[in-house]
């Protein structure tokens, strides 16, 4: 089984994510990935150089290149698989395709800048309104190479709202998984 993660910044995806692979799923991250591609490329790591590697990824190879490059290291897994951080129509698509399940995940932007805040990652170091701004750029485009969240939870078979516990976002990924293995 794949399943494919896609959300709002800070709704929670790591911590679907985390939970799957607690479940016995490997785990693919498209942030990883293009995290990758910013060091080789010998640029500072941030939440911009992170979009504009991305972005020039899928100018040169496609809008899908992301989920087929982990896709294709996923193909040498046996087992389940979670793929996290699908942020364009495109990426959707090809995963759908592919017979992948794709999560949404979602909670209020109060709290999710709280969580990110809290995460403390390089990306995350911003004020809320740069978090506000920087979610704006990335929640639609109408250059399928960019970012597209909205369009991508459009795509979602199923949508998590993680406004409550920890133990809450765990009974819906559950509930989730039993349907898909009906």
């Amino acid at each position: 089984m794949i399943v494919g993660v896609t959300g709002t910044n800070g709704s929670g995806k790591g911590t679907v994510v985390d939970y799957l692979v607690q479940k016995g799923f490997a785990h693919y991250s498209a942030r990883d990935f293009i995290v990758e591609e910013v060091q080789r490329r010998g640029l500072p790591v941030n939440r911009d150089t992170i979009t504009v590697t991305a972005n020039n990824l899928r100018e040169l190879h496609g809008p899908a290149y992301v989920v087929e490059q982990l896709l294709a290291r996923a193909g040498e897994t046996r087992g389940d698989v979670g793929i996290e951080s699908i942020r364009t129509v495109g990426e959707a698509r090809v995963l759908k395709a592919s017979g992948a399940i794709l999560i949404g995940v979602d909670a209020d932007p109060a709290l999710r800048y709280e969580r990110a805040v809290q995460r403390a990652s390089v990306t995350d170091a911003v004020d809320f309104d740069t978090f506000v701004a920087q979610e704006k750029r990335e929640l639609t485009s109408e250059d399928p190479n960019k970012q597209n969240v909205l369009g991508v939870m459009a795509l979602a078979d199923y949508t998590l709202h993680n406004d409550g516990t920890l133990a809450e976002l765990h009974a819906q990924v559950d509930e989730v998984l039993q349907e898909i293995t009906k």
